[in-house]
């Protein structure tokens, strides 16, 4: 089985139309589609995907690692 990735833009009337390669035009092929948006134009933003895609987003008070008052009795 082979894959095929692709972003394909939508036709006028909403229709897609996907190439094959040369050897695969005169066979019979299964077809499964996943449909997701990838930005741009009036389309969602692309979802967050990938090693540092929330780099400067996060951040954690300055006082993370202090002991906290409610564990007071269990640390010594």
């Amino acid at each position: 089985m082979n894959t095929i990735t692709a972003i394909f833009k939508p036709d006028a009337d909403g229709t897609v139309h996907l190439p094959l390669p040369e050897a695969w035009r005169n066979r019979r092929i299964r077809v499964k589609a996943e449909l997701e948006p990838v930005g741009g134009g009036d389309a969602a933003p692309p979802a967050l995907k990938g090693f540092g895609c929330l780099a400067g987003k996060i951040s954690l008070s300055p006082d993370f690692d202090e002991p906290l008052d409610d564990f007071k009795d269990y640390t010594a």
